[in-house]
C-alpha cells in the first residue's frame, strides 16, 4: 500500500493494515505541517494576548513539531486499555495502603475527593511494541496541543480524513474547564467556582509560561477569574488562601515540589492541609501514580496476584509496562552487567531530569545512581518519524502522551525529539498532533 492507495483503503481493514498505514505515513508523508498563519490566527482568536506568538517563538522555538504523527486506531485503543488497567489497580485498597505507607505524610492527607487534573500517561510505540514508560501527574502541554490542532492544514487528499474534526478542539477545551469544575464539586463545594490560581515557581521564567496565559484566558472565557502566581505571592490568613486582596478557591498546581516541602510553599501547604482550597494535582495523586517505584509494583506478577488483580488485567500490565525494579545495592552488580538493556530514572524525577540510558553510563554516574533513589526499567524503543526526505538526520524519535482525567483519555499528542529523552530543543521537534488511521477504517 503506497500513499496514493491510502484514500481508497477499505473500511475495517484490521489492526495489522492500520499499523502498516501508520508506519508508511510516518516514514513517507511530508506534506502535512503546522500552518504558521493559522497558528497566529488561532492565538489571536483564542488567547487575546498581544505578543503571545512572539513570546512562544522566543521562549519555545521548538515547542511545535514540523509534522504530525500517525498512529493506528488499534494502538490508541490499547493505550486506553492500559490506562484503565492501571486505574483499576490504583483503586485497590491494598495498593493504596502499600504505596501511601512509604509516601511522605502529606500524601496521606485526604484530598477531599479531588482526583487531580492532567495525568499524563507516556508511551513508547515502535512497530507493534507499545510500552507505558511513566505516568506524570502535572503533565504540561494540553493547551498548547489544543492550539496546535487549530493550526493544522492537510496538503493532500489522502491525509485529510485523518485530521481531527473541527469541533474536537472546542470539545477538548470545554472538557478541560468541566474537569476543573468537577474537581471543585467533588470536594464537596456547592457554590460556583469563582477564582483559580495557576501556581508555579517564578512562572514568568518557566519554559511553558505561554501555556499559563492560554489557561488564564480559557478560564476567563468561561466566567472563572484566574491569576498566575509564584507561591510566594500567596498568603494564608483568616482561614483562607489569598492572592493580594482576593481569596483563592482552587489552585492549579504546576509546582514540581510535589510534597510542598519548600519553605516558600508554606502558605499553600497550610491552606491545603486545612481544607481551605482545592489543590489539583495534589500530593496524594503524585504518590499513587507518578512515583516510579509504582512501576516496579505494576510489573511484578507475584505482587499483583497478592493484591487480587484479575489475570486479564495482569496480562495487560505485564505486556505493556516495561519490566521495572528498584535499584538496590544487592542488585548492583547484576544491573551494571545488564545496563545496556536498561533505562535508569530517579523515583521522584520529572521532565527526564537525571535519567540515563544504561549504555551511556559512566562509573561516576553509576555511583550517583546507587547513592540515590532510582529504578531500572527495561528499554522500550520509541517510535520514529521522518520529517523530511533528505536522509537519516531527518528521522526523529517520538513518544505519545495521553492526557487523562478520572480514567478517561481526553486527548493524545506526540512529542518529537532527538537524544535520549524528550527535550523541546530539536529543530523540527516538539509537540505534534496525532492522527488516527481509524478514519480510514484501519484498525
Amino acid at each position: 500500500m503506497d500513499l496514493l492507495e491510502i484514500e481508497d483503503a477499505p473500511v475495517s481493514i484490521g489492526h495489522e493494515a492500520g499499523r502498516h498505514v501508520a508506519q508508511l505515513l510516518n516514514s513517507d508523508c511530508f506534506c502535512t505541517s503546522t500552518d504558521d498563519a493559522a497558528l497566529r490566527q488561532a492565538i489571536s482568536a483564542e488567547a487575546n494576548q498581544p505578543g503571545l506568538i512572539e513570546l512562544l517563538r522566543e521562549r519555545c522555538p521548538y515547542v511545535f513539531a514540523a509534522r504530525p504523527v500517525f498512529v493506528s486506531a488499534g494502538h490508541l485503543r490499547r493505550m486506553a486499555e492500559v490506562v484503565r488497567a492501571v486505574e483499576s489497580v490504583v483503586a485497590l485498597p491494598g495498593y493504596r495502603e502499600e504505596v501511601l505507607g512509604r509516601a511522605t505524610p502529606i500524601a496521606r492527607h485526604d484530598p477531599q475527593g479531588a482526583r487531580s487534573v492532567f495525568f499524563g500517561y507516556d508511551f513508547h510505540l515502535a512497530d507493534d511494541q507499545l510500552g507505558l514508560i511513566e505516568i506524570n501527574t502535572n503533565a504540561g502541554g494540553a493547551m498548547l496541543n489544543a492550539l496546535l490542532a487549530r493550526a493544522q492544514r492537510a496538503c493532500c487528499t489522502p491525509v485529510e480524513p485523518l485530521m481531527p474534526p473541527a469541533g474536537a478542539v472546542r470539545a477538548f477545551e470545554d472538557a478541560i474547564v468541566a474537569m476543573f469544575r468537577s474537581e471543585w464539586h467533588a470536594s464537596g463545594r456547592t457554590r460556583p467556582l469563582r477564582r483559580i490560581a495557576i501556581v508555579d515557581d517564578a512562572p514568568r521564567e518557566q519554559y511553558l509560561y505561554p501555556e499559563f496565559l492560554l489557561f488564564q484566558r480559557l478560564f476567563e472565557r468561561h466566567g472563572i477569574e484566574a491569576v498566575i502566581a509564584d507561591p510566594s505571592a500567596l498568603a494564608w490568613r483568616g482561614g483562607r488562601l489569598w492572592h493580594g486582596e482576593e481569596p483563592i478557591d482552587l489552585v492549579y498546581n504546576r509546582l514540581t515540589d510535589f510534597a510542598l516541602e519548600s519553605g516558600g510553599n508554606a502558605p499553600l501547604r497550610e491552606a491545603y492541609l486545612a481544607g481551605a482550597i482545592v489543590l489539583t494535582p495534589h500530593p496524594q495523586a503524585h504518590a499513587l501514580y507518578a512515583d516510579k517505584q509504582n512501576l516496579a509494583l505494576l510489573t511484578d506478577t507475584a505482587r499483583l496476584a497478592a493484591l487480587g488483580v484479575p489475570p486479564d488485567t495482569q496480562e495487560i500490565l505485564l505486556s505493556h509496562i516495561p519490566r521495572t525494579e528498584v535499584v538496590t545495592p544487592q542488585a548492583a552488580e547484576r544491573l551494571w552487567s545488564e545496563r545496556r538493556q536498561l533505562f535508569f530514572k530517579p523515583t521522584a524525577g520529572f521532565g527526564s531530569r537525571a535519567a540515563y540510558r544504561g549504555d551511556k553510563l559512566t562509573r561516576r554516574v553509576w555511583q550517583e545512581i546507587l547513592d540515590g533513589r532510582y529504578v531500572a526499567q527495561a528499554l522500550r524503543a520509541p517510535g520514529q518519524r521522518s520529517i523530511g526526505p533528505d536522509g537519516p538526520d531527518q528521522v526523529l524519535k517520538f513518544d505519545l502522551r495521553s492526557y487523562v482525567y478520572d480514567g478517561a483519555v481526553q486527548w493524545t499528542a506526540a512529542r518529537l525529539y532527538q537524544g535520549q529523552t524528550t527535550n523541546f530543543r530539536t529543530p523540527g521537534g516538539g509537540f505534534a498532533p496525532v492522527y488516527s488511521t481509524g478514519a480510514l477504517g484501519a484498525g
